[in-house]
């Protein structure tokens, strides 16, 4: 399947495999067994932002050229004012999101709320629930040690952020009374599974996944990669449309870099998946990440339209093929697209019958 491309940071970590990798484990902290921490304090805020990328500079003003106020690492969580369009030179996007402390590019940051849950403390069904990630970020603990995921090996912090879905099997409350969520992944996983604690997570509900308008008579879904934009079509009315990241407009194997282009043509849904797991790609350009909610399979090389948590720059192609679309969207598109997918087992896959076809143009 196909996803974001590692940051530089990462693929440099990838690279060094080769060149005596384990040398870069005594940077990260060993991967925690036991009982996870407590949430973290978040800034008290209706919204937040998460710093996706190390070193991220806080402008003065919306102006590249403006002074630099600050850096802040990844994972910093800042109070987030409004978004307003300001100046980048030679770069499609113009957004910057306002702080307190001054203005942040707005591709680097993702937009997060603060919304701790009281946790349940049976599980609603015999096999398990779906639950989304409500918090900013929440550490883990590894339940089954040794890790297997290429992420884990590569990651300061084992964390699921804001807006990620798992699967959780198993409950229950340890010596400090707090309660902690078995969290897995049902679909594509490694193997591993971790503890963590139940206020960062709340069940995804039946009704939410309700289909939209399921009888209606042609749906068409439009992916345009000139404009980077999605169009959801029943005829000639266009219902939802929204800005995404697709991969590079040009497929060449013999340049890597394009090879991950999203591809044109006529295709037609043949998978849907409430979360999985998406692993692809080679050291210096691969990626593993768990917990993509809302993915719609297309393309049978894995091209799927999904949920993004990693950047906030919908408008320039930056996957690997995939469609990158916020989380909002991309449940909507989910539940609108046909076949209809039910919460449990929550995927579904095509055999004969109708599915909603996917039209990728390039102008």
């Amino acid at each position: 399947m196909s996803s974001k491309a590692l940051s530089r940071r990462e693929m440099l970590k990838f690279a060094a495999l080769g060149l005596g990798g384990l040398a870069l484990r005594p940077w990260y902290r060993q991967l925690a067994t036991g009982s996870p921490d407590l949430l973290p304090q978040f800034p008290a805020a209706e919204r937040l932002g998460r710093v996706l990328e190390d070193k991220v500079k806080v402008k003065a003003r919306p102006d590249d050229d403006s002074p630099t106020v600050k850096e802040l690492a990844d994972d910093t969580i800042v109070v987030w004012l409004r978004q307003v369009v300001g100046r980048r030179p030679l770069w499609t996007n113009q957004n910057y999101v306002e702080t307190p402390e001054g203005y942040i590019y707005a591709p680097n940051v993702q937009p997060v709320r603060d919304q701790p849950n009281q946790p349940l403390s049976v599980l609603p069904s015999a096999g398990g629930m779906w639950v989304e990630t409500t918090v900013p970020y929440v550490d883990l603990v590894l339940a089954n040690p040794p890790s297997r995921s290429p992420w884990l090996e590569y990651t300061r912090y084992p964390r699921l952020y804001y807006s990620q879905i798992m699967w959780v099997d198993q409950i229950k409350t340890d010596d400090q009374g707090q309660v902690l969520y078995h969290v897995m992944e049902k679909y594509g996983s490694y193997g591993d599974m971790f503890w963590a604690p139940g206020q960062a997570f709340r069940p995804v509900m039946p009704e939410e996944i309700t289909p939209i308008n399921p009888d209606a008579a042609e749906k068409l879904v439009v992916v345009n990669l000139s404009y980077q934009t999605l169009a959801c079509m029943e005829g000639n009315s266009e219902v939802y449309f929204c800005r995404v990241s697709t991969g590079p407009k040009v497929s060449s194997e013999e340049n890597p870099a394009l090879k991950w282009a999203t591809p044109v043509g006529k295709h037609t849904i043949w998978r849907k998946m409430v979360s999985t797991h998406m692993t692809g790609g080679t050291s210096g350009g691969g990626y593993d990440l768990p917990g993509i909610g809302w993915t719609t399979l297309f393309s049978g090389k894995g091209m799927a339209i999904h949920s993004t948590f990693w950047h906030n720059g919908y408008g320039v192609p930056l996957s690997h093929g995939c469609v990158n679309a916020a989380p909002d969207d991309a449940k909507w598109i989910f539940r609108w697209t046909l076949p209809v997918t039910s919460l449990d087992p929550g995927d579904i896959v095509i055999q004969g019958q109708g599915s909603t076809r996917v039209l990728v143009v390039e102008d």
